[in-house]
C-alpha cells in the first residue's frame, strides 16, 4: 500500500465561509427538493415500480434504437448520494421517508438472485448481462452503491445498503477470471470508484478485488465488447461511436498514454486507477496516471478546468483543440475530474493536482448549477451568442445530480491527514475536527475567500503535538506570506511542491496568518490553441472571469477589445449576487457604423474606449441568456 494521505471526512468539517455555505444552503433547500420533483414529474420514480407489461417509453428510442431512460436507475442513486450528504448536515424527515420509500420500491423490485436493474427487470429480463458496452448496467449498480454508501454514512440505516451489497455479491459471482464467469467490464466505467468506497467502508477486501478486476481486465483481447456483440448478432459496424477509444477499452490500461474517448468515462477510470495504485501499492497504475495526468493538463484541459471540446463524443479529439464557442466541457467532466485529481493529491502530495482541482471546482464545476439552485449547465461553453441557455431538466440528466453531490460533499476536499502531517488543501471558512494519528485537533480557518486572500488558522489539539502542518500555496499565488503566532516565517525556504510546511509542537490557540495575494492577471494560451490567438482571459485568485454583455452596455462583446497596456482592477460589488469582486479595465470598441454596406475594405476598424467589466465565469447566464466571451481579443 502506497498511500499516505487520507481525505478528511466532509462530515468532519463544518462550512461557515459565506462563499460555500451559499452554495450548500442553495442545494439544501433548493437543489435537492426540487430534483425530486423532476424525478417524480418525469417518471423516473416511477420506473422503480417494475410493472408487467412495462409502460410505454417515456423518452422514445432514438435512430440507433437507445433510449436514456435506461440510465434511469443512476439517476436516482445520485440523487440519493446528494441527499444523504445533505442529511449530515442537516436532518430532515421529510428528504428521508422520501429515501425510505425508493428503498422499499428497490426491495420489491429485486430479483431473487440479487439482480437489481430496473429497466432490465421490467423489460428485458432475458438480456440482463448482455450489452455491457451500451446499457450501462454496472454504471447504473455504481452509483446506486454509491448512493447506499452515503444513506447509511448519513443515517446508520443498512437496509439499502444490504439489498445494494447482494447486488454486488450477484456481480462479483457474475464476473471475474473464472471459466463459468462472463471476463467483461463496465462500457461506462463508475462501479469501481464504489468498490473501492464500499472496500474502504466495510474493510472488505473481496470489493477492492472486484474493482481491481475490471480495471485490469479493460482492453485485453480478445475484445470483450466486440466478442459480447457478435454473440448478440450484431454487426460490428453497429456501434454508433465505431471505435472502443471512445470508452477507453482500446488498449489495457497500463498501456494507455493518452486521454481519449469520453471525458466523463475517462476520468472516472482514472480515479479508480489512482485509488487502486494506493491501495494495492501498485507502481504501474500510478505511473499511468502520471503519464495521463500530464497529457490532459498540458494539451486537452480548458482554463476553466472544462474537458472535452466534441459533443460528438462527448470528450477529446486532438491536442490543443479547445474551440471555445463550441466546446462541450460536461459539467459532470469537471466534477470528475476533482475526483482523479483529489486521489492523485493524497496519492502524491503535489501542488500541481490541487491546483487543477481547485481550477475545476470554482470554474467548470460550479458553473453547472445556476444562482438560484434549479436550473443547470449540461455543456459549458466559454463563448456564446447569448443563445446557450440553463435547463430545468434534461433527457439524461447526470449532470444535475452530479453538481449536487460535489456541493453537498465539498468539505471533504479541504483536508488530508497522516500519521504526523495536517494538510490544508483549500481555503474559505471552516471548522474541522481531525485525527492526526492518535491526535485529535480541532482546526478553525477564516477568510473571505475566493474574494481575499487573508487567512487565518487556529489550532487547538487537545494535549500539546508534534506534527507537521502543511498548507498549501497555489501555483497563481506570488509573493506570499505567513506568520505564525504573530512571527514572520521564511515561507519560500519551506515550500516543496506546493505545500508550505510547518514542524513544530502545537499547543491550544496556536494560529497562522497566511496571505495568498489576489492580483488580476492575463492568462495567455499556448500558440497550438488557434482558437485563443491573439487573445487574452483574466483570473484572479482561483477564479476566471468572462464578459457578459449584461455588464458592458457599451459595446457587443465580440467587439470588444482589451488593450495590453491596459491596468486591471478589482472592485468587490456588495449589489451583484450578494455580494462579488469583479474586475475593471479601459477598453476599446470595434466601430461598424462606418462600414455601411462593405463586406471588405482596404481600412482597418475604427475603436472607441469603453469600459469593461469581467464577473467570475461560475455566475455567468444567472441575469438572463445574454452574450459571454472568456477570451477576449487583445490589443497592443
Amino acid at each position: 500500500m502506497m498511500r499516505k494521505y487520507f481525505p478528511a471526512s466532509f462530515s468532519a468539517v463544518r462550512l461557515d465561509g459565506a462563499f460555500w455555505r451559499e452554495r450548500l444552503e442553495t442545494v439544501l433547500s433548493r437543489t435537492i427538493p426540487s430534483q425530486y420533483l423532476q424525478l417524480e414529474g418525469h417518471g423516473i420514480l416511477d420506473s422503480l415500480n417494475v410493472h408487467q407489461p412495462a409502460p410505454p417509453l417515456r423518452i422514445p428510442r432514438n435512430a440507433h434504437g437507445f433510449t436514456t431512460q435506461i440510465f434511469w436507475d443512476s439517476d436516482i442513486g445520485k440523487w440519493i448520494e446528494a441527499a444523504s450528504y445533505a442529511l449530515h448536515h442537516r436532518r430532515d424527515a421529510g428528504i428521508e421517508r422520501q429515501i425510505d420509500e425508493i428503498v422499499e420500491k428497490l426491495a420489491a423490485a429485486q430479483a431473487p438472485d440479487g439482480y437489481l436493474n430496473c429497466w432490465y427487470l421490467a423489460r428485458e429480463p432475458q438480456n440482463r448481462w448482455t450489452n455491457l458496452r451500451d446499457n450501462h448496467e454496472l454504471y447504473n449498480a455504481g452509483h446506486l452503491l454509491e448512493g447506499a454508501i452515503a444513506y447509511f454514512q448519513a443515517t446508520g440505516r443498512r437496509r439499502f445498503l444490504g439489498l445494494i451489497e447482494r447486488y454486488v455479491d450477484h456481480i462479483a459471482e457474475t464476473f471475474g477470471p473464472g471459466e463459468n464467469q462472463k471476463h467483461g467490464y463496465p462500457g461506462h466505467q463508475e462501479i469501481e470508484l464504489a468498490l473501492i468506497k464500499l472496500y474502504h467502508l466495510t474493510g472488505d477486501r473481496r470489493r477492492l478485488d472486484l474493482a481491481a478486476y475490471f480495471i485490469n481486465e479493460r482492453g485485453k483481447q480478445p475484445h470483450y465488447f466486440t466478442q459480447e456483440a457478435l454473440a448478440r448478432q450484431e454487426s460490428r459496424d453497429a456501434f454508433v461511436l465505431r471505435n472502443p477509444v471512445y470508452n477507453q477499452s482500446h488498449k489495457p490500461v497500463r498501456e494507455q498514454d493518452k486521454v481519449v474517448g469520453h471525458a466523463v468515462r475517462a476520468m472516472y477510470m482514472y480515479t479508480a486507477m489512482a485509488d487502486l495504485a494506493a491501495d494495492l501499492g501498485d507502481e504501474g497504475l500510478k505511473r499511468a496516471c502520471e503519464v495521463l495526468w500530464r497529457g490532459v493538463t498540458e494539451t486537452r484541459m480548458y482554463v476553466t478546468g472544462g474537458l472535452g471540446p466534441s459533443s460528438k463524443n462527448e470528450g477529446f479529439t486532438t491536442d490543443y483543440d479547445l474551440p471555445n464557442e463550441t466546446a462541450y466541457a460536461e459539467t459532470c467532466a469537471a466534477v470528475a475530474l476533482i475526483f482523479w485529481a483529489q486521489r492523485m493529491l493524497n496519492l502524491d502530495l503535489d501542488g500541481r493536482y490541487a491546483d487543477a482541482l481547485e481550477v475545476a471546482l470554482y470554474n467548470g464545476a460550479l458553473a453547472g448549477l445556476s444562482r438560484d439552485g434549479d436550473t443547470y449547465f449540461y455543456d459549458n461553453p466559454l463563448e456564446s451568442d447569448g443563445s446557450h441557455q440553463r435547463w430545468p431538466w434534461h433527457p439524461c440528466p447526470c449532470c444535475t445530480m452530479n453538481v449536487s453531490r460535489l456541493i453537498a460533499s465539498v468539505a471533504g476536499y479541504f483536508y488530508s491527514t497522516s500519521e504526523d502531517e495536517l494538510v490544508v488543501h483549500l481555503y474559505g471558512g471552516t471548522d474541522a475536527t481531525l485525527k492526526v494519528g492518535s491526535r485529535t485537533v480541532r482546526l478553525s480557518e477564516r477568510s473571505d475567500y475566493p474574494w481575499s486572500g487573508a487567512i487565518g488558522i487556529t489550532l487547538e489539539p487537545t494535549e500539546p503535538s508534534e506534527f507537521a502542518l502543511k498548507l498549501r500555496i497555489p501555483g497563481w499565488a506570488k509573493g506570499a506570506t505567513a506568520k505564525v503566532n504573530g512571527e514572520s516565517v521564511d515561507l519560500d525556504a519551506g515550500i516543496t511542491k506546493g505545500y508550505f510546511e510547518i514542524r513544530r509542537v502545537w499547543r491550544k490557540g496556536d494560529r497562522i496568518e497566511l496571505d495568498l495575494p489576489m492580483v488580476a492577471e492575463r492568462l495567455f494560451a499556448h500558440p497550438n490553441v488557434r482558437a485563443d490567438v491573439g487573445r487574452v482571459a483574466l483570473r484572479r485568485g482561483p477564479l476566471v472571469y468572462c464578459l457578459e454583455q449584461v455588464d458592458n452596455p457599451g459595446g457587443k462583446v465580440p467587439l470588444l477589445r482589451l488593450p495590453s497596456e491596459s491596468d486591471l482592477s478589482a472592485e468587490r460589488r456588495d449589489d451583484l449576487f450578494s455580494g462579488i469582486v469583479t474586475l475593471k479595465a479601459a477598453g476599446r470598441v470595434v466601430e461598424t457604423d462606418d462600414w455601411q454596406h462593405d463586406l471588405y475594405r482596404r481600412i482597418r476598424p475604427k475603436t472607441m474606449p469603453t469600459s469593461l467589466v469581467f464577473v467570475p465565469y461560475y455566475l455567468w447566464n444567472n441575469r438572463g441568456s445574454n452574450p459571454m466571451q472568456v477570451w477576449i481579443a487583445e490589443l497592443g
